[in-house]
């Protein structure tokens, strides 16, 4: 392995590493403040923290891309489908482990290509050998050896597949070029792509944070009461908290800065950053796996950082879902060497 490959392989484990702790951010930021608030700051604070390189790269390079008019549809487009992902996953987070979350969401890799049968993909032996191991998985994290199926874990599950949506648009949109004769200046760049739907993401969960948060808690009582135990619901709806600041009732949440400044800076704008550089010398299959680790770097955090506790069924379950996602790239890997 040359001095490049390694590189980029430690950039992409890095990566994998920060995008785990990320699911920490998330849990832990929800002790100070609401879903919608937390999401939305994040995602404002990362789009910001990548117009600079996109300043940079306009500023430098030779290449023409898309003029802001047409990176619109597909910004809001992406955007809508990330702020599905994000917030069903943010609500699933709240009555489940980081661990679990992070697993779980990990299924996007496994859904992905089950999805992309009908935009005319084919789907392997390799693939459907993963599902199984995937689904064996699931089923040790979320059901075994408890009398219910905990929500959340069901919430991660349906996020999971706005994420693997979130997959084929972003290829579908980075890739149009390639498959129709366009000019130059329509081809869409990918962190300018990003800085869109992280724009578009952001305002629209600041939105629900003033539309839709007041109303969290009322909502999840007249659907079953004992969810408020199991749940993490002592923050404020930001109306009400901006308020209660105001009046000097309430002091700032200053807690939540560090979980808000990880996600946004930590988990949108360097961990992206980072993988843009390594996928330069790194192939995609290769990439692919190493990011796989996300899952297992969220559950090495919940323990370390939030005290959560593995059991062996879980432990079982997050071993399947790691296997079950090698095994779907597989294929990739084997293509990759031809």
């Amino acid at each position: 392995m040359n001095k490049r490959a390694l590189r980029a392989d430690i950039l992409l484990l890095v990566t994998a590493a920060v995008w785990g702790f990320g699911f920490i951010a998330q849990r832990s930021g929800m002790e100070f403040i609401g879903p919608f608030a937390f999401n939305g700051i994040r995602f404002i604070l990362g789009s910001i923290s990548l117009f600079p390189f996109i300043f940079l790269r306009r500023f430098h390079s030779v290449h023409v891309t898309a003029s802001p008019r047409y990176m619109i549809l597909p910004s809001l487009v992406a955007g809508i489908c990330l702020f599905l992902a994000v917030m069903l996953q943010q609500f699933g987070i709240m009555f489940t482990t980081a661990g679990n979350a992070g697993f779980i969401t990990g299924l996007y890799v496994v859904l992905t290509p089950f999805f992309g049968i009908f935009l005319g993909r084919k789907t392997g032996y390799a693939t459907w050998i993963g599902s199984v191991l995937t689904l064996c998985g699931l089923y040790f994290i979320s059901a075994a050896g408890r009398p219910s199926i905990n929500p959340g874990d069901i919430i991660v599950i349906i996020s999971a597949f706005f994420w693997a949506f979130h997959v084929l648009l972003i290829d579908r949109f980075i890739h149009s070029d390639s498959k129709q004769n366009v000019s130059q200046e329509t081809t869409i760049d990918p962190l300018e792509l990003s800085f869109g739907q992280f724009a578009v993401c952001g305002i629209l969960t600041l939105l629900g944070s003033f539309l839709f948060e007041p109303h969290v808690i009322a909502a999840v009582e007249r659907v079953n009461t004992s969810l408020l135990n199991e749940g993490l619901f002592s923050w404020l709806p930001l109306p009400e908290l901006i308020t209660e600041v105001k009046h000097g009732t309430v002091m700032f949440p200053v807690g939540a800065l560090i979980p808000v400044l990880y996600g946004g800076l930590g988990s949108v704008g360097i961990a992206y950053t980072l993988q843009v550089i390594a996928q330069r010398d790194a192939p995609p299959a290769h990439a692919t796996i190493i990011l796989c680790f996300e899952g297992s770097f969220a559950a090495l955090g919940g323990v370390l950082l939030l005290s959560e506790k593995i059991g062996v069924w879980t432990l079982l379950g997050f071993i399947l879902m790691l296997a079950g996602m090698l095994a779907t790239q597989w294929e990739v890997i084997a293509k990759s060497r031809e």
